[in-house]
């Protein structure tokens, strides 16, 4: 970056060069004071913009430091009430005749305070929830206490799972068995004449459709989940046989959590509804047509078909939905099914910011060399080295880069055979360090850089440590490279002026994040500024709602961070309307079978003995038991 660049950067430049009014969806931006900000609008429309540092430091004061995970109550709100206000203005405009129902899917945030506030705030509209296990149609049915709204139920299920929902419907709860396999049917048969209680009956089907990114392996012929049309046609045979096929009510598809296509969602949507027009001519009930997941996040704010992003708006999306049904079933005959789609992603995603802080740096800068560091009596292959640094030109630079190199390895070669000195070595390494800086400034003089030389400027990038462990809230990142908005929180009003990969906590190679977002490609590092004496500087991951805390696994026994629930209330000001403090070094020794309380006397003998062989006094005994017992209840991340 040049000097006059730096001297001018307002806070625009920062908001342009980490995109994010782009993935921020309307939720995120930044102030005059060069801040990230949350925005939100009351019920009067008026527009609130928070400081993320002023709610960090209010967390610290409030006892919960870095990494804090901070949910906000507002951003899950307001997504809910897109979703539905986006179906409801789509099915007015084009004259459906039926209505939305959301569900939430449990697994992508299971966290109780996730889940009670999406029932809160759906009740308005009937949002429901899917259920894929026996445990979260528990959770289910305890917080979802509106009968307009549905539950899904996925996944496998056993009869004491078919049991419990078919007890709910008894209660007027509107449950929904999807069959994932053929053998699901007779359970259910069996289970509801047992209990003398109709089923809610669904189908999922696999659609021939393929979609793209990451997570298509629920589409297409291989799908590991529903039916195929052979199967299909057994179970509507069976229905019928059992005097049954009035409780088959639901076809139901998922292609995917996050198709970056619209395309594709169209034709998902165009397969799905020749399946559900011919169970109506088969006799089944039908009546509610989900679509499973889908709806993407623009994880890039590129607006593209690129798999971390998507090339179109929520209001497209459900117009596409609703008209796609429109126009395959009208040409049937067949009345309109209630839509429904299991949006998780789309969901939670903004609502949850992981903001944690830099505790150091590594940066391969050279160290300046005194004038006589290179005598008479050096070695001629640093003699060497040092002509090949000062001989750079904007004309040479893959000439010099490669004398350097060559010279360097040599002394590598001759150190390793004890002909010369480890001072001479680390010579040797700080002026090829000089040589490839220098490079590594020029290359934006010359018109084409070479091929060798593109990846300098990553290989000289920063190290920056975080106060973070990716394996326990970053999953994404280290299992299927998923990119998330990565920005600092402040100091945007300044160039950053330094390069940067992340490194966690860990003491796992794969425990660093080198993948950034960008407009037009992936990143390989990240612009930041340098740390001040004195000053914590803090990052943001954002939009990481989905699925991030409940993949996070102990890794290092790093466990789970403090989190905090705000919403900012009508007048602007932050209520911090929960928090949770994270795991202590004890929560997550007793998850791997540790007993704290044998650790203890196991240390408190080992101590016993010290005393009596005289290494320690019992005082001292005393003070190393307090250290101990005191770090047993302390944070598993860095703490000052």
């Amino acid at each position: 970056m040049k000097q006059e660049q730096i001297e001018n950067w307002t806070c625009e430049d920062s908001a342009e060069l980490y995109g994010i009014r782009n993935w921020g969806a309307g939720y995120f931006n930044l102030n005059q004071s060069g801040e990230i900000t949350v925005e939100v609008k009351n019920d009067a429309g008026e527009l609130h913009a928070v400081s993320l540092l002023d709610i960090a430091h209010g967390a610290t004061e409030r006892g919960l430091g870095m990494p804090l995970l901070v949910r906000f109550e507002n951003l899950l709100d307001a997504q809910i009430g897109r979703i539905n206000n986006s179906f409801r203005s789509a099915i007015e405009s084009s004259g459906y005749n039926n209505v939305f129902r959301g569900v939430f899917p449990i697994k992508v945030n299971q966290q109780c305070q996730v889940i009670e506030e999406i029932a809160r705030a759906g009740r308005q509209f009937g949002h429901g929830l899917e259920a894929g296990s026996k445990a979260e149609l528990i959770a289910a049915l305890s917080i979802l206490d509106n009968t307009d709204a549905l539950i899904v139920c996925n996944g496998y299920k056993d009869e004491e799972f078919i049991n419990l929902g078919l007890q709910a419907q008894r209660l007027g709860v509107q449950v929904f068995f999807v069959v994932e396999t053929p053998s699901e049917v007779d359970t259910i048969i069996h289970c509801a004449q047992r209990e003398q209680v109709e089923p809610n009956i669904g189908v999922r089907i696999k659609l021939a459709s393929k979609v793209g990114g990451y997570w298509n392996a629920t589409s297409g012929d291989r799908s590991i989940f529903g039916l195929g049309s052979n199967d299909l046609i057994a179970m509507v045979d069976k229905l019928r046989d059992q005097n049954m096929l009035h409780c088959l009510k639901l076809l139901h598809y998922h292609l995917g959590s996050q198709v970056p296509n619209i395309r594709d969602i169209r034709t998902g949507v165009l397969e799905a509804c020749r399946y559900y027009a011919d169970l109506v001519e088969e006799g089944a009930a039908m009546g509610y047509l989900d679509l499973g997941g889908g709806l993407a996040v623009d994880y890039d704010g590129s607006k593209t078909n690129y798999t971390h992003s998507k090339n179109y708006s929520l209001d497209e999306y459900c117009v596409d939905v609703v008209e796609a049904i429109m126009g395959t079933l009208d040409s049937e005959g067949v009345e309109h099914p209630v839509i429904i789609t299991e949006s998780g992603r789309a969901t939670v995603a903004y609502s949850s910011v992981l903001l944690f802080n830099i505790l150091d740096t590594t940066s391969f800068e050279p160290i300046e060399l005194e004038e006589d560091s290179i005598g008479e009596d050096t070695h001629p292959m640093l003699k060497n080295l040092q002509d090949a640094l000062q001989s750079v030109t904007p004309k040479n630079l893959q000439e010099s880069y490669n004398d350097g190199l060559y010279y360097r390895d040599e002394i590598r070669a001759l150190y390793l055979h004890g002909q010369v000195s480890l001072r001479d070595r680390a010579l040797a390494e700080n002026l090829f360090l000089q040589c490839a800086q220098r490079i590594r400034k020029l290359l934006n003089e010359v018109d084409q850089v070479p091929v060798d030389l593109q990846a300098l400027p990553e290989v000289l990038s920063d190290i920056y440590y975080a106060n973070v462990s990716v394996f326990q809230s970053l999953p994404d990142i280290w299992a299927i490279d998923q990119l998330f908005p990565l920005v600092p929180v402040h100091r945007l009003d300044e160039a950053p002026t330094r390069s940067a990969i992340i490194a966690d906590i860990t003491c796992d190679c794969d425990g660093k994040i080198d993948r950034f977002i960008d407009r037009q490609d992936v990143r390989k590092t990240l612009p930041l500024h340098p740390l001040k004496d004195g000053e914590e500087y803090i990052l943001g991951t954002f939009l990481v709602g989905a699925y991030q805390e409940t993949l996070g696994d102990l890794h290092n026994l790093f466990g789970d961070t403090n989190v905090v629930s705000v919403r900012i209330d009508d007048d602007g000001q932050v209520d911090y309307s929960r928090e949770i403090h994270g795991d202590s070094i004890a929560d997550v020794l007793s998850y791997v079978e540790y007993s704290p309380q044998d650790l203890f006397e196991r240390f408190r003998k080992l101590a016993e003995r010290a005393v009596k062989e005289k290494r320690i006094t019992a005082q001292q005994r005393k003070d190393i038991l307090h250290t101990y017992t005191a770090s047993m209840s302390g944070y598993t991340y860095f703490e000052k």
